[in-house]
């Protein structure tokens, strides 16, 4: 079995906001030269969180606003005593930061609307974006 690493490096401009990275995860798939095999992709971060959604204008809205009304940036939180970023940390800790799929044929196994989506809590700021394939 081969295994494959790489990490991405990208930016976020806002303080919340949603970024698609599919086309960089599935190119690094394929850069691996694994046909088939598993794909874990990990955001290495506290205040952002990786999902596989629809990358529509609306939905992405939608998510931020839902987030913010379940965890509001201002509340009554314990850690905020030394950072400020508590409702960044709690969002992050309810979605996740990693994901695992097959990929089979060199293609990455997601549905139609399944998207890399990362949600940034916390920004701007820049970002890494852990990629490791397992496979023949």
């Amino acid at each position: 079995m081969k295994t494959w690493f790489k990490e991405l490096s990208f930016s976020t401009n806002k303080a919340r906001e949603v970024i698609d990275l599919t086309g960089r995860v599935t190119s690094a798939v394929r850069e691996s030269g694994i046909k088939n095999g598993l794909v874990v992709v990990q955001l290495p971060h506290a205040t952002a969180s990786l999902a596989l959604n629809e990358n529509e204008s609306g939905l992405k809205r939608d998510l931020l606003e839902q987030l913010n009304e379940l965890v509001p940036v201002r509340g009554d939180y314990q850690h905020d005593r030394i950072d400020d970023n508590a409702h960044a940390h709690l969002k992050s800790a309810f979605i996740g930061s990693s994901v695992a799929l097959p990929i089979v044929d060199g293609r990455i196994v997601r549905g139609t609307w399944q998207n890399f989506l990362v949600i940034e809590q916390d920004g701007p700021r820049t970002r890494r974006l852990a990629i490791f394939v397992m496979g023949e």
